[in-house]
């Protein structure tokens, strides 16, 4: 077993404050990319090299998710990958693992800093002083946390669009979800500073721009004066950027009538969202502490896509929650085979320490949640063929990547309302561009395009 002594690490080569080559590494979702963008960023500013994990490194940072068992794991992997490709390096581990597991962190091979969610946007400064010495934990009580962290992403290298991060933390006590003890409560990027954020990302070339937060919908409740989402998304559509916005995951209660309009009306805001579902059974989305029925959620899929033309609802389902039956788990195939949703976002149940779900009773054993997630992506490739051949016929408009499909070498892209496509007739000074297309033909979920006219 570890113990500090083993951590003493001599510190790379060169003199404290110095530039560094610096390894980045992250696991887990969009917000915590576009918090390592940020560091990314910060880091080059500050005239540190970024470098490939596998590569020769001053410094290693892993930034770390801890949504499942398996998240906790691969982080321990990564800490000690790193320990062995680069022996004299420290580590710098960061992210939501680290927040709710310091100790057991700074006991790991070469760790020679842990900081927390808030202490996150620090690091860049860490970076140029760090050297050996024994592991330092730099983790505050996150659920003290007000203030919304600077970090975000700028537009990516080589990527269409870029993942701009405007909501952190969440209020919600899903009994399954560590999430609010690893982020914090709900805070929001001030509208100006969304605004600001959203013209540089333009003006650097980015044509789509991904709101994102851990709890999007909760945007603005904590400001002053409260506000929402749907204000917010009207005032970037009254700034007349020439990009495309889409929204990640959303609450069900969150899509209201207003956000329903905006979607509707708007000519920037792509039709397509992300909703969480979790179960189909009433008995099951009770124990999980999610406030709506099957009945609110079959609803509200079917006015979404009667009010908004050709939209794409995505849906999160869970498998194996506990106490989920055979009758409970055919609740939700029942609900999701009648729903005319695009496509579906499978995970088994992974207990938590420290949430209300990993006390209930009716545990579920891993293998028959591995074969109810298989059950339930199957249903879900389904969904997402029958729902890229229904476009068959229509035009679209196609954001055109910066790459071609490596099977067939024709260029490619992802319509608004989220089918891939692969394009024929169309050159390399496509890429990074919005042009209108024809959908031909689908198979397996990608549709194939012909260009109308570029943009």
């Amino acid at each position: 077993m570890n113990d500090e002594r083993d951590n003493r690490v001599p510190g790379p080569d060169g003199p404290a404050g110095g530039p560094r080559r610096v390894a980045l590494v992250t696991l887990g979702c969009k917000v915590n990319q576009c918090d390592s963008a940020g560091i990314a960023r910060r880091l080059e500013q500050l005239g540190h090299t970024l470098v490939g994990f596998d590569a020769e490194a001053d410094i290693c940072i892993i930034n770390t998710c801890t949504v499942t068992a398996r998240t906790d794991f691969q982080s321990r992997q990564l800490i000690r990958r790193a320990a062995r490709r680069n022996p004299s390096s420290p580590v710098i581990v960061t992210g939501c693992y680290a927040q709710v597991a310091p100790e057991q962190i700074k006991a790991l091979p070469n760790v020679r800093l842990v900081a927390g969610n808030v202490e996150k946007e620090l690091i860049p400064e860490l970076v140029g002083r760090l050297n050996g010495g024994p592991a330092e934990v730099r983790v505050q009580d996150i659920g003290r946390a007000r203030r919304f962290s600077g970090l975000g992403a700028d537009r990516v290298p080589g990527r269409t669009r870029a993942f701009l991060k405007i909501q952190d933390g969440c209020n919600a006590r899903c009994s399954y979800c560590i999430v609010p003890s690893a982020r914090g409560p709900s805070r929001s990027m001030p509208p100006g500073d969304v605004l600001e954020r959203l013209a540089d990302l333009a003006a650097s070339g980015c044509r789509e721009i991904v709101l994102t937060g851990v709890h999007l919908g909760a945007w603005g409740a904590d400001l002053t004066p409260a506000t929402g989402l749907p204000r917010l998304l009207r005032r970037l559509e009254e700034a007349g950027a020439a990009l495309r916005i889409r929204l990640s995951s959303i609450e069900p209660l969150e899509v209201t009538g207003e956000l329903i309009s905006r979607l509707r009306e708007s000519r920037i805001l792509c039709p397509h969202l992300h909703i969480p579902l979790q179960s189909g059974d009433d008995r099951i989305l009770s124990a999980m502490g999610r406030h709506y029925d099957r009945r609110f959620f079959r609803d509200l899929v079917h006015r979404l896509v009667d009010e908004i033309p050709g939209v794409a609802v995505g849906v999160d389902v869970m498998a194996g929650f506990p106490g989920e039956g055979d009758l409970e788990f055919e609740n939700t195939l029942e609900l999701l085979r009648g729903l005319p949703v695009a496509y579906l976002h499978v995970f088994p149940y992974s207990e938590r320490p420290g949430t209300e779900a990993a006390t209930l009773p009716g545990k579920v054993d891993g293998p028959l949640r591995a074969r109810r997630a298989a059950e339930l992506r199957a249903l879900g490739l389904a969904k997402r063929e029958d729902f890229a051949k229904q476009a068959v016929g229509s035009r679209q408009t196609v954001l055109v990547e910066g790459s071609r499909d490596r099977k067939t070498g024709r260029l490619k892209g992802f319509t608004g309302n989220y089918i891939p496509v692969l394009l024929t007739g169309v050159s390399n000074e496509s890429m990074n561009r919005l042009i209108d297309v024809v959908i031909e033909s689908a198979e397996a979920g990608t549709a194939c395009a012909r260009v109308c006219h570029e943009q």
